[in-house]
């Protein structure tokens, strides 16, 4: 089993420090879902563990079974199992989605078979893989291709930063099933950043984090989302003034 800890952790974008300390424990096989107001961090919080450049930190740790992520080149932080899906998919020209898998170190071995399994899976239609990576697809068939490289990379880890982004509800449900499915078939722990408690019909959340200010406020399980739906952020309070 896998853990990834976060404490403490600050960030800063430019001169303004966006997450603020915030503290957050994930195991293997966990499905957690972020929530908070924009501009809370949350997205921050998933670039900044990614590694983008743009995303400075200025405190606390993050590690995965005790290996410090911020001491690793991103390339290093998707080898230790880290795995990022974009709120927007680049598109990447020349190169396909297969090419790109072969490329980190998926066995080529039937993979042209198991990306049209998993792109049934998402409701996408297989086609559309053989195009260059996210050329002339629309926003919700990226999101879906995303997913599908997820579940053949496998990661140990995974941040998903609104992933139904685009998405119409049929898509909407694959997508979710399929996220849940992976902390069942291979002990992934999936982290999903999202504004709109719908999705959480279908991802059955382990916990679910209220983020304000760059931290997390309140931590509940899936029947948080009834409560923020009914009341909004408002009634969990905003972060410690110490922050």
């Amino acid at each position: 089993m896998s853990v990834l800890t976060i404490q403490g952790l600050r960030v800063a974008v430019g001169d303004r420090e966006v997450v603020r300390g915030l503290d957050l424990t994930m195991q293997s096989g966990e499905v957690h879902v972020i929530m908070g107001p924009n501009g809370s961090g949350k997205s921050t919080l998933a670039h900044a563990l990614a590694g983008h450049p743009g995303y400075r930190i200025t405190g606390g740790t993050a590690e995965i079974d005790g290996v410090s992520l911020l001491d690793l080149s991103p390339t290093d932080r998707v080898r230790r199992g880290l795995f990022l899906a974009l709120q927007q998919p680049i598109e990447v020209p020349g190169v396909r989605l297969a090419d790109v898998l072969r490329a980190a170190g998926v066995d080529p071995e039937g993979l042209e078979g198991r990306i049209r399994v998993e792109a049934e899976r998402v409701g996408l239609r297989p086609d559309l893989l053989s195009r260059f990576m996210n050329v002339d697809l629309s926003g919700g068939e990226r999101k879906r291709a995303e997913v599908v490289q997820f579940a053949l990379l496998r990661p140990a880890f995974a941040l998903f930063d609104e992933v139904d982004s685009g998405l119409d509800v049929d898509a909407l449900g694959a997508v979710a099933r399929r996220l849940a499915a992976s902390s069942q078939e291979w002990g992934c722990g999936v982290l999903v950043i999202t504004h709109f408690s719908r999705l959480l019909h279908d991802l059955m959340p382990t916990k679910i984090h209220v983020v304000r200010a760059g931290q997390v406020v309140t931590t509940g399980g899936p029947e948080l989302a009834a409560v923020l739906e009914r009341e909004g952020y408002e009634p969990f309070g905003a972060p410690s003034s110490d922050a």
